[in-house]
């Protein structure tokens, strides 16, 4: 007896076309973010645009699956980008500190089956797909990012795509409220924003060989989203003397901080909220905009489509430094208010130091964030670091605003 063959596949696995396939795209987006009834779910707006949450990646791409017959239906969509990152450091030979160990970072996002055509084998198909084109363009490591509770996405990645859990980082969200934060004491901080070019050797000099540190840091801090890279410094009138002789002579304390645009790549939307909850919110906007003297804390409107600013790039030194972010976080919450957003948000390692710092609300966070990592390539780059994704988590990781 001939063995039984299994059965031809249903659907393909292709490009995705911008001029045709957004419509569809989208109708697979809004399929699996409606929530169970009765429950919360967080809606995604992409302004018209699928590849908004990859197109400014160094390299990028979008991937549909799409149904033979009986008709042609787009029913599933991934998105990937390649970057260079720090994956580790290694002993510097000529000062005798350390620097950075590169790896070439793939990052998986935006998978999306629709519904009714799960358990076929589409997102497994998607995912392998993808991992051709990382490999393909050089690609050692890919990585994604799910909620430590997301057990079908778990099971999908770590149970049949090989990835292993990597890193437990933070995501701590605080609301915009009606009302300017006060600025900081001048006669306790300065706060300076720097220029490009000299926030781009700060950056490189001290926090290079950080986890996850874009090699093409100059990149993100040129992009029109990226609003600024903010100092703060202990005491008044402190006057910027340029990256070589701050990093020679570093104020006792200090702290630095970047702001990026997401309002402008995607909203976001509460759905499925209780009335009264809508009501309650209301009313302490209300009373926060008739008394902002009171400095109520208002909870903001997050059942219409909203905007949030982005804060990367945490660093700094001494005791006071965790209050200078507090400072930062101040300036960037009047931004976000005089950009029109409602919250400002920031993801860091679960050991930051700095992260006593980041006001949030905990209502609003997330403390259950889980990156894991796959190793693509046979060899490895570079012998110092050995298989990345046996490496212990340090205190700290860099967040590329890119790709959130």
């Amino acid at each position: 007896m001939a063995e039984e063959q299994p059965p031809p596949r249903a659907f393909i696995v292709r490009v995705f076309d911008p001029e045709k396939d957004s419509h569809a795209a989208d109708a697979v987006e809004h399929a699996c973010e409606v929530g169970p009834s009765g429950k919360t779910s967080l809606f995604t707006h992409n302004l018209g645009d699928p590849l908004c949450r990859v197109r400014n990646s160094p390299s990028f791409l979008m991937l549909v699956a799409e149904t033979l017959y009986p008709t042609k239906l787009i029913i599933g969509v991934i998105r990937g980008c390649i970057k260079t990152a720090t994956c580790g450091k290694k002993p510097h030979r000529v000062d005798g500190g350390t620097c950075p160990i590169y790896t070439k970072l793939a990052y998986v996002l935006g998978l999306r089956v629709a519904p009714a055509h799960r358990r076929m084998g589409v997102a497994l198909e998607l995912v392998a797909r993808m991992e051709e084109w990382f490999r393909a363009n050089g690609a050692e490591y890919s990585y994604m990012a799910t909620e430590k509770d997301n057990e079908a996405s778990l099971r999908l990645f770590t149970s049949r795509c090989g990835y292993r859990e990597f890193r437990t980082p933070t995501i701590l969200v605080n609301p915009v409220h009606s009302h300017r934060r006060l600025p900081a004491s001048s006669r306790h901080v300065t706060l300076l924003r720097l220029p490009v070019r000299d926030a781009e050797l700060l950056y490189r000099r001290r926090l290079s060989t950080v986890e996850f540190f874009p090699r093409d840091i100059d990149a993100v801090l040129k992009n029109p989203l990226s609003l600024g890279t903010f100092l703060a410094v202990g005491g008044s009138g402190y006057v910027w003397p340029g990256p070589d002789k701050f990093l020679s002579d570093p104020p006792e304390s200090w702290a630095v901080v970047s702001v990026w645009d997401s309002d402008r790549v995607f909203r976001l939307e509460l759905r499925g909220v209780a009335t009264w909850k809508k009501r309650f919110a209301k009313m302490t906007r209300l009373a926060d905009r008739i008394f902002p003297f009171l400095k109520l804390p208002s909870v903001p409107d997050l059942f219409h489509p909203f905007g949030f600013y982005f804060l990367y790039g945490f660093g700094g030194e001494g005791e006071r430094a965790p209050d200078l972010v507090r400072a930062l976080c101040g300036h960037a919450h009047n931004m976000a208010r005089d950009g029109g957003c409602r919250l400002v948000a920031a993801e860091v390692a679960a050991s930051e130091p700095l992260r006593s710092g980041i006001p949030h609300w905990k209502r609003l966070s997330c403390a259950e964030d889980l990156w894991c990592v796959k190793r693509l390539a046979e060899e490895y780059s570079d012998g110092e670091v050995g298989d990345w994704t046996k490496a212990p988590p340090g205190p700290s990781i860099f967040v590329d605003p890119r790709e959130v």
